[in-house]
Order: structure tokens, then sequence, then C-alpha cells
């Protein structure tokens, strides 16, 4: 059947966590170093699986984060302060600021094509917070017929649920969306459902100009 619809992840796939790091320090209080900074946003970017060093009495807890807000919080600044960070909510707070979420250099053509072309839209992302001013800072707000966010329904991906929520409120069955995403194990979870999936690489802005055009010529749209 033809795609009629398309499910975009949020965070490595249309935009990615690239914030201003000046200003973090370590644990001494200096500046924190080139490596340590690469880890740590390591840590911040990776789509699934548990930071090195958390407790395993944590392990439930961070599985669950994008389902509680100051949970995720507690969380993040914890895991933060493990990673050798000195002043972790300066960076947790910049994580929250949608301007230290970059584009990438596709994405406002690829949602242009689409809605060009009466392909509906949903995004659908585990996260622990609204990240809807993303899209209004691009201008493209407006081509999102549905944002299906974990905090806000209760679930989180790889659950078939919020997959089959997000079709619901397109309209259309599983079979006639694809699912756009960095991470099988998260975004692989709408096979379940009949959807087809797309894989891209959470690769930094600069160095990923067109996957998501390629992703949608390759699948006829």
């Amino acid at each position: 059947m033809a795609i009629r619809g398309v499910l975009f992840d949020f965070s490595g796939t249309l935009f990615r966590l690239e914030p201003n790091l000046d200003g973090l320090t370590d644990l001494q209080g200096l500046p924190l170093s080139g490596e340590d900074q690469a880890e740590v946003m390591r840590q911040m970017t990776a789509p699934t699986g548990r930071p090195p060093g958390l407790p395993e009495h944590l392990h439930d807890q961070w599985d669950r984060r994008d389902l509680d807000p100051p949970a995720h919080r507690a969380l993040y600044l914890a895991v933060l302060s493990g990673a050798g960070v000195g002043n972790p909510e300066l960076l947790y707070d910049r994580m929250l600021d949608m301007a230290s979420w970059d584009p990438y250099p596709d994405t406002a053509q690829a949602l242009k094509t689409l809605a060009s072309d009466g392909i509906r839209i949903g995004v659908i992302s585990n996260i622990a917070w609204d990240i809807r001013p993303a899209f209004e800072i691009l201008g493209v707000s407006d081509l999102v017929d549905e944002f299906v966010l974990s905090y806000e329904e209760g679930y989180v991906k790889p659950d078939a649920r919020l997959f089959a929520l997000a079709c619901e409120r397109l309209g259309l069955p599983g079979e006639d969306v694809l699912m756009i995403g960095d991470s099988e194990e998260a975004d692989g979870g709408a096979a379940r459902i009949g959807c087809a999936v797309a894989i891209v690489d959470p690769l930094p802005v600069g160095q990923r100009p067109s996957a998501l055009s390629e992703v949608l010529t390759k699948n006829g749209l």
C-alpha cells in the first residue's frame, strides 16, 4: 500500500542536541576538558541504553525517565555529576532550551515536501518536555499534524501503544505509515503495528546533510 503518513523521531532524526558548552566545569571548578565534554555529550544524546555508572537501584527509574519530568531532571543531574560535571544544572537547562537543538539541513524541506503532497506528519518522541517550540523556531510547526510525546501520553517507545496512538491520531492504519528514527531498538517498535521503518544515523548536524531526503526518495515520497 502507498505510504500516506510519516512519523518522525525528534532527537537524532529531525533535530540534534548541540548546546553551547561554554562555562561547564569539572568537579574541581576548572573548565571541563574537551575529552570530558565529548563523553558527556555522548551520554546526553544516546538514543537508548543506560549511562555507565548508573546505580542498579536507579535502572527502572532511568528506563521511565521520559514519563516523569521531575524524575528526568533528578536523574540527569545525578548522571552528569557522576560523569564529572561540576555544574550539571547549567547543561541540563541548556538541554531544555530549544535553541540548543539544531535542525538537520534537510529537516524543513522534508516536512514541506510531505505536507505539500498531502502526506500526514507526526512527531513521536521519548521526551520529558515540550519540543514544539523547536519547530516554531524553524517555522515548520504548522506542517506537523500531531505531536505524540511520551511524557504527555504515558508510554515510551518501543511500546507499540505509543505508535498505535500516533497512527490513530493521523487517521491511518500502521500499514500506511512510515516511521523514521535513529534507533532500531526504540523506533523499530513501530513495525509491531505494521509500519515500515527507516533508520538514519544520528550524526552531528554538519555531517548529515541529506539523510531524511534520501529516505523519503527511497520510499517514493
